[in-house]
């Protein structure tokens, strides 16, 4: 792996990794999150694509770009409502090690990896321990009933919320289609959701209008880091960077950084005993996401 290539590899890192924490601290509720976010993507998705010379995708190929786009934003509506509940530091290993055993397990069933009895079962032992990792990330000292039933809450939506994810990596991969070219139908499909997702709410609550807030337009900042990373991951996935295995592997290390910078910089404490538990948590991820890719 050369420098450049490891580089563009770490993108993610920054970009997932400090989207959820800047997107929090800008504040809103998730209609402001996600109608900021996602029209900061697509701005930067035009703007990339008028600058590279990217044309659109046509047909199918165009179609599954935008379902692609849709699935992404109504999985982050869902998370951007479970950070309210356990916040992001707490939220953030959960939806990864839901997303991690989706994308093995979509691997394993429908593209035929872990091929052999062999590789099955390491696979195997890599996802239970995800989701001990995981486990492991949200262990709480002292438990309350109100904690556990937020974070059972919290939980749930983002299980729920792993739907939109899969069909995010899932659609453009059926459509066959080059990621950097699905960028921007991408970004438009993720547009359009914010503003159903918006106007629905501004409908509901007469009071409550996403579109005349200032903190929506506020966060497009946030949507610049998340489109910065999205993009940074389709190119380090390509074979002649660092391939889909390990452009994958090293696109999760962003959960270490939305996780402790949650706990810096959003006021989510933990002990010192959590904080190591949590740690070994998130290793124990980045472990066995290394292997569920390369068994």
């Amino acid at each position: 792996m050369n420098s450049t290539a490891l580089l563009v590899g770490l993108g993610p890192l920054l970009g997932w990794g400090l989207f959820p924490t800047i997107a929090s601290k800008i504040g809103g509720k998730p209609a402001n999150q996600i109608l900021g976010t996602t029209l900061g993507t697509f701005i930067f998705g035009l703007v990339y694509a008028l600058i590279g010379g990217y044309s659109m995708p046509t047909g199918a190929a165009l179609i599954l770009s935008i379902i692609s786009g849709i699935g992404w934003a109504s999985a982050q509506i869902v998370t951007f409502m479970s950070f309210g509940l356990v916040g992001s530091s707490r939220a953030m290993p959960i939806t990864t090690a839901f997303q991690l055993l989706g994308a093995s397990l979509w691997g394993v069933f429908a593209l035929g990896n872990w091929p052999g009895i062999p590789a099955k079962i390491i696979g195997a032992i890599a996802l239970v321990a995800i989701i001990i990792g995981a486990y492991m990330t949200v262990w709480s000292e002292k438990k309350t009933a109100q904690k556990s039933s937020l974070l059972r809450k919290a939980t749930i939506w983002l299980l729920f919320g792993e739907i939109g994810y899969w069909a995010y990596s899932a659609a453009p991969q059926a459509a066959h289609v080059n990621g950097q070219h699905a960028f921007l139908p991408q970004a438009i499909g993720m547009l359009l959701t914010g503003i159903v997702y918006g106007s629905y709410v501004a409908i509901k609550n007469k009071d409550e209008n996403p579109f005349t807030e200032i903190v929506s337009y506020k966060q497009i900042f946030a949507g610049f880091f998340f489109a910065f990373a999205a993009l940074t991951y389709l190119i380090s996935a390509q074979p002649n960077m660092n391939g889909l295995a390990t452009g994958f592997v090293l696109s999760q290390t962003s959960v270490i950084l939305a996780t402790l910078t949650g706990i810096w910089f959003l006021d989510q404490k933990k002990t010192k005993k959590e904080m190591a538990v949590t740690i070994t948590g998130l290793v124990i991820i980045l472990i066995a996401a290394a292997v569920t890719e390369f068994v």
